[in-house]
């Protein structure tokens, strides 16, 4: 529960939640957080310009008091269904938790309800999803989404969605910056002498695979790097074993890796394999999930704020779903990256 902030100019939120025989408003969520009104509408429907700390303060404010902003509550009354669905490739996936988590915060907080959608890896299944869903939800946030451009286009002139690491002329999009943290990468192994890399590629469906592959060729041959590409693999640990031999016949020194999981499968393939890492190969992976920072050896990874990505994306659904006159709609928020340096990297073997 939050605690209210003191001082005289907060005496009233002292006095606890709005009295159960009225609708709380804002003012209420504001006396509560111990801020101004106009913060509390700014972290609710913009909360990339709201500090962290506060914008927490305000959600925890809202969710206590079951605020509902009075934009949901004339929707609701209209017909709307008051829930929002998100859809994941892999609900097993770490990478998808901060996802899930920030969409739901952020969802709770303008009083809608999330629905929880595992497309398992399929664009059929989540096709499939957007269309029988159509009636039974205000809008869709779409994490790593597998459909085509077209497919996407079709789904996007129907229905109020925003997608996650999957940028699209024809809706909203949030992106995690990956593709300039794997030049942070290759500057980081070619300081330890790299000069044989390989990407290890995830799904061929997937959006930002293909641009990480297209800055990692790019990159590494401008620096004159031997450069190997290998895959497809499924995004899963389970995958490793196959993507490590593979990697080991190329002759590479150093692998970039699609995402966090894949990369902690090929550790473990090379340790069963007597290959040392990072001493006899060096290995990042993306994502930064969590145990990435304590598998053996702790894996050096692509970090980003993947929580505060679904925050945004629900931010700007709901200004699709609630626009303001004379307004413009968000259609791009890109999600900063770096380079997470641990132990499963090293220098060059001779």
């Amino acid at each position: 529960m939050i605690t209210p902030a003191t001082g005289p100019a907060h005496e009233e939120a002292r006095k606890g939640p709005a009295p159960a025989d009225r609708m709380p408003t804002i003012k209420d969520v504001a006396e509560l957080a111990g801020v101004a009104t106009s913060t509390v509408s700014r972290a609710l429907s913009k909360p990339d310009r709201v500090n962290q700390h506060t914008r927490q303060r305000i959600q925890e404010a809202a969710a206590q008091l079951n605020y509902v902003p009075s934009s949901q509550a004339k929707g609701l009354s209209s017909g709307r269904t008051g829930t929002v669905a998100v859809l994941v490739p892999d609900i097993t996936n770490p990478f998808y938790f901060d996802i899930i988590r920030g969409t739901q915060h952020q969802l709770k907080a303008a009083g809608l309800t999330q629905l929880l959608v595992d497309t398992e890896e399929s664009s059929e299944m989540e096709l499939d999803a957007l269309h029988k869903m159509r009636r039974s939800a205000d809008g869709f946030v779409l994490a790593a989404s597998r459909l085509t451009d077209a497919q996407l286009a079709e789904v996007a002139g129907s229905q109020p969605l925003v997608t996650i690491n999957r940028a699209s002329a024809d809706a909203p999009s949030v992106v995690i910056d990956t593709p300039s943290a794997i030049i942070q990468a290759l500057d980081h192994l070619a300081s330890l002498g790299h000069n044989r890399v390989c990407y290890v590629g995830g799904p061929p469906t997937s959006w930002s695979n293909e641009m990480r592959w297209k800055v990692f060729e790019e990159d590494s041959r401008r620096r004159g790097m031997e450069t190997h590409r290998i895959g497809p693999f499924i995004p899963k640990t389970t995958s490793g074993a196959a993507a490590a031999d593979a990697a080991l016949r190329t002759g590479a020194t150093a692998c970039v890796v699609f995402n966090d999981l894949l990369a902690i499968g090929m550790l473990q393939r090379l340790q069963a394999r007597g290959i040392r890492v990072p001493e006899d190969m060096s290995i990042v992976g993306s994502d930064d999930i969590f145990g990435a920072d304590f598998c053996n050896p702790p894996l050096t990874t692509i970090s980003s704020p993947i929580e505060q990505a679904g925050r945004v994306a629900v931010a700007m659904l709901l200004s699709q779903l609630n626009p303001v006159p004379g307004g413009a709609s968000r259609k791009l928020a890109v999600m900063p990256t770096h380079l997470t340096i641990r132990q499963s990297t090293g220098p060059a073997p001779d």
